[in-house]
């Protein structure tokens, strides 16, 4: 594959400009992103229409405190939909602090909720660590509904990348326990299948990217030796063999992601399974494009296309307007 040669121009253009990712050296890993992260949030200003506060939630079976950080117009009215969001992080990296900017917008456009969940990170805590408290965060967030001014009957689930991946898995773990309801999810490049058996995780290489080393390397440290058949389904989604039942979702990915193939393959199922689904493949575009080139072109296009579908999701008057 000549990668470069197919990438949109302007992604193309700023590829040479991301810094690259060693995950073998997770913490120094670490401290380069969060460097990163706090230099592109040095030049947002929260807005003063939302209010952004953290909160514990008691852990799953006696698990540490998880905090979850939660987002709201200034005066809520309630009871509102709930954007409840998983960070990205390839499983190792980030922090409830990378997305302010993105959730605060949110809140602005829509004026729903948003809360994010700071779960614990692979290989220090791997699964299913990093999922009780993504389900942890969720229990609290609905049983203190009114008084955040929430809907808990609608309440999406969603994240980026291995954030993606979290909220299918609590989509299917909320699924099969039958306490918690999830009205729809939303998947941004989400990181589904640890077996490297698709084109796509094998195909992309390129050291500026999400490439299949650093993919190796995380799902190792996120599964914490569990191999094959011993690999739950709720850490790795695209294995779980029935999708009945499911909230509908909205998928996006990028032609040159390395998880293409198995966001394609799970929006595919989905779809055989009845759960109502939408898809989107953005050409020439690679994972994370929306992040370190904005301003591209197919960038804007999925931007638009992702508001929209928060607008959908997540407005008090959407389901009335429909």
């Amino acid at each position: 594959m000549d990668f470069v040669a197919r990438m949109d121009p302007r992604l193309a253009q700023v590829l040479p400009s991301i810094p690259l990712l060693d995950l073998r050296d997770i913490p120094t890993a670490r401290a380069e992103r969060r460097e990163l992260a706090e230099r592109a949030r040095a030049a947002w200003s929260a807005p003063e229409a939302v209010t952004r506060t953290d909160h514990l939630a008691p852990g799953e079976g006696g698990a540490p405190p998880v905090r979850v950080r939660v987002y709201a117009p200034r005066d809520v009215a309630g009871p509102v939909p709930c954007l409840y969001w998983a960070h990205g992080g390839g499983h190792v990296l980030g922090d409830v602090d990378q997305d302010d900017p993105l959730l605060s917008a949110v809140v602005e456009d829509t004026g729903a909720v948003c809360a994010s969940v700071d779960w614990r990170r692979a290989p220090e805590h791997p699964f299913p660590a990093p999922l009780d408290d993504c389900y942890a965060g969720l229990r609290w967030v609905t049983e203190h509904a009114g008084g955040l001014g929430v809907d808990p009957t609608r309440i999406v689930v969603g994240g980026a990348s291995s954030g993606g991946g979290l909220a299918a898995g609590l989509a299917l773990l909320a699924r099969d326990r039958g306490e918690l309801h999830l009205d729809q999810q939303l998947l941004v490049y989400p990181m589904l299948d640890d077996r490297e058996v698709t084109a796509s995780s094998r195909a992309i290489t390129h050291p500026h990217v999400w490439n299949r080393d650093s993919n190796r390397i995380a799902w190792r440290a996120y599964l914490g030796g569990a191999q094959g058949a011993d690999v739950s389904p709720y850490a790795a989604p695209a294995r779980a063999s029935d999708l009945t039942g499911l909230p509908p979702a909205w998928i996006a990915t990028a032609e040159l992601d390395l998880f293409v193939d198995e966001d394609i393959d799970y929006a595919q199922r989905l779809i055989a399974a009845g759960v109502p689904t939408e898809l989107h493949v953005y050409r020439g575009a690679v994972h994370g494009f929306d992040l370190f080139a904005p301003d591209a072109e197919v960038s804007r296009r999925y931007l638009a296309d992702r508001t929209a579908a928060l607008r959908r999701a997540l407005r008090p008057d959407a389901r009335a307007a429909g």
